[in-house]
């Protein structure tokens, strides 16, 4: 009797599992794919993305926007003009969402290669866009505005009444904006104030901005003969320039692009300030409007102004504050004109 019931009751194990194997399985649910990663390139002019100028400015920007859009960034320093398409192209051979290409030199390149990588969007800093280019965006600014404000200050600070400007070449309309609204300003403020303006001319675009003893030693013959501020704008060859006065000790200068008495601490006793371009936001926000989905061709202006004196803030006068307020107020609301043309004018 037992052993048949041990061999009934094992009949039935068998045809319970043999039931259970046939049963449909339950459904598993399909993983989720690895979202794309959102990705940022970024090409330098000549130059690297430590020139606590420029480069470097646009290049916080990206990472800004890295953050911002939790994507990745990458950078390719351009060490010779003749790389600026290989350079960008890279990042285009690779599936780049974002291609920041920086400087007016880059221009071309970056509409040629934007109509090749079509999928791709590209954000030209200080490239002006004619027409509007088809996956294109030029943050642009009014240097002048900044460059004028700069002016207004070094005018009215001067003792001697004599103020100089070391810069890049002037075949780059952002340098001949800063420059010349610079000039604008300190006549503006005091009509009779002698204002040296020397551009790096004499080389080509490899070391116009990457030529800080020229900018040095230029600022230093300035301040032999009577300048008592100079500005200093063109990457390596303005930070040259602030040096010079640092070591001279013989008056005050002016930053140009961010704020240099954070990126130039080695001049900040005499740095009064900075004709900033607001690069880093004007990037980041570009970056994040690509993400969005609500980035538009053409060109963007960005915002412009000055640093705060920092250090020297006991030594800017009444008067001075006074007269920049006077000017900052009349830019804003189009009553003060600079004058200055977008580009140089062809002789």
């Amino acid at each position: 009797m037992k052993k048949n019931l041990f061999t009934l009751l094992s009949a039935l194990a068998i045809v319970s599992l043999a039931l259970a194997a046939c049963a449909t399985p339950a459904p598993v649910a399909p993983t989720a794919m690895p979202a794309k990663a959102f990705r940022i390139g970024l090409v330098t002019d000549v130059g690297k993305v430590d020139d606590k100028s420029f480069n470097q400015s646009a290049w916080e920007g990206a990472q800004c926007g890295a953050k911002e859009t939790g994507g990745t960034t990458k950078y390719i320093e351009t060490t010779d003009p003749k790389d600026y398409d290989k350079n960008i192209a890279q990042f285009g051979d690779e599936g780049y969402d974002v291609i920041v290409t920086v400087g007016f030199a880059l221009g071309e390149a970056t509409i040629k290669n934007a109509a090749k990588y079509t999928k791709a969007k590209f954000i030209g800093v200080d490239q002006f866009q004619e027409k509007p280019t088809a996956g294109v965006g030029g943050l642009i600014f009014p240097e002048d505005e900044a460059g004028f404000q700069a002016g207004v200050v070094a005018a009215m600070m001067s003792k001697t009444g004599q103020i100089g400007a070391v810069l890049g070449t002037d075949v780059v309309p952002p340098v001949w904006r800063f420059g010349e609204g610079y000039r604008a300003g300190a006549v503006w403020a005091k009509k009779d104030t002698k204002v040296n303006i020397i551009y790096h001319n004499d080389v080509g675009f490899d070391k116009t901005f990457t030529d800080p003893e020229w900018g040095k030693t230029t600022a230093l013959s300035m301040m032999d003969k009577g300048a008592d501020v100079i500005f200093g704008a063109g990457g390596k060859t303005g930070n040259g320039a602030l040096l010079g006065v640092a070591q001279s000790k013989k008056g005050f200068a002016i930053g140009v692009d961010t704020d240099q008495y954070l990126t130039v601490p080695e001049a900040k006793e005499v740095l009064l300030t900075s004709a900033m371009k607001l690069i880093v936001p004007g990037t980041c926000d570009l970056i994040k409007a690509v993400k969005a989905g609500s980035f538009k061709d053409g060109n963007v202006v960005g915002k412009v102004g000055l640093a705060p004196f920092h250090d020297t803030e006991s030594k800017v006068t009444a008067e001075t504050k006074a007269k920049l307020d006077e000017a900052q107020k009349g830019l804003a609301a189009g009553t003060l004109k600079t004058n200055v043309a977008p580009v140089k004018p062809a002789k």
